[in-house]
């Protein structure tokens, strides 16, 4: 009986072609990004939060050679969106566009948050900053914020403000100004700043805080609305000639809004740096210059441990201030 030999090359070139019969996708390994990615924004179309995460997406998409894909996941002050991406396959091809309302206050705020910012997310980099104002309907009976705490003092819970969120850094600063100058209003939370808008020009709200002035500004300058102060240390780009609730009376008053970048928690930490490149790299183009100063918003990059450590003292701060004031949800 003859006895057949196998040599290296014949095995070598049976193998390969026992290999060749299968689809070459189950054995090579997928170089990222060879698809779309999903990016979630946990507001509604059309806001300022809006346009950040698809300028994001756009001058992201350019740097990683691949469609960035914006899904909006509105409710809960941002924190459905976010629970949304901290669900998600940590396979870098869903990430989100996140909030101080989610990362910093939520986690003091909700005793029941279906998320860990620590355990369940990737901080990437922050994105944005914004200031918030307080704006009123022209027939408000002030036009300062000693006048609204006069009235408010006068009429306690009888002056109604919207917010784009319970537990969002507008509801906070609303918050903050009551315990500070010892008044009452009555809170109304909104989905997204559009809607907000809507009603204060209609006049069925009379006071507001916005966390961006990219609605407001137009009406403001054609006398539909007026502005009573900005919330930040510093005055306004947008609004020169508002003065901050600091320099109104309250000392020390200091509420911005940020926005960052995050994945989910078990994303590779080599994609979370791409993703974090890509986005510094398209934070210095001129279209993201361009739509951020547009909305009044400062432009903002740094690394990923950067943004965690930042996060972390954003907890810390947003979480003594909501225990000394005792605000607790459900």
């Amino acid at each position: 009986m003859q006895r057949r030999q196998f040599t290296a090359t014949g095995m070598g070139t049976a193998l390969s072609a026992f290999l060749a019969s299968f689809p070459l996708a189950s054995w090579a390994q997928d170089t990222w990004p060879s698809k779309p990615i999903k990016l979630i924004v946990p507001l509604p179309p059309g806001g300022p939060t809006d346009i950040m995460g698809r300028t994001a997406a756009k001058v992201m998409g350019d740097k990683l050679g691949q469609q960035l894909v914006v899904e909006n996941k509105a409710g809960a002050g941002g924190n459905i969106g976010t629970d949304a991406v901290a669900k998600a396959a940590g396979d870098g091809y869903t990430i989100g566009l996140s909030a101080i309302s989610s990362l910093a206050i939520a986690p003091t705020l909700y005793p029941k948050l279906p998320f860990s910012v620590e355990k369940d997310l990737a901080p990437v980099s922050l994105v944005g900053f914004t200031p918030c104002a307080i704006v009123a309907h022209p027939s408000a009976p002030f036009d300062d914020l000693k006048g609204l705490i006069a009235y408010a003092k006068a009429h306690p819970g009888k002056l109604s403000y919207g917010t784009s969120g319970i537990g969002t850094s507008t509801h906070l600063a609303a918050e903050l100004l009551q315990s500070t100058a010892g008044i009452v209003l009555t809170h109304i939370p909104y989905k997204g700043t559009s809607q907000i808008a809507q009603d204060l020009l209609a006049g069925t709200i009379p006071l507001s805080f916005e966390s961006s002035l990219t609605t407001t500004l137009p009406n403001v300058k054609s006398g539909k609305l007026k502005v009573i102060a900005v919330t930040s240390a510093q005055r306004s780009r947008a609004l020169p000639n508002v003065p901050t609730v600091a320099e109104q009376g309250v000392a020390g008053f200091n509420v911005v809004t940020w926005f960052g970048l995050i994945a989910p928690a078990s994303t590779p930490r080599d994609i979370v740096s791409k993703l974090a490149d890509a986005w510094k790299t398209g934070a210095a183009t001129a279209p993201a210059l361009t739509a951020f100063e547009n909305i009044g918003a400062d432009i903002k990059v740094n690394t990923p441990q950067q943004f965690a450590e930042f996060i972390r003292a954003e907890n810390a701060r947003w979480g003594s201030l909501i225990q000394k004031l005792g605000i607790k949800l459900d």
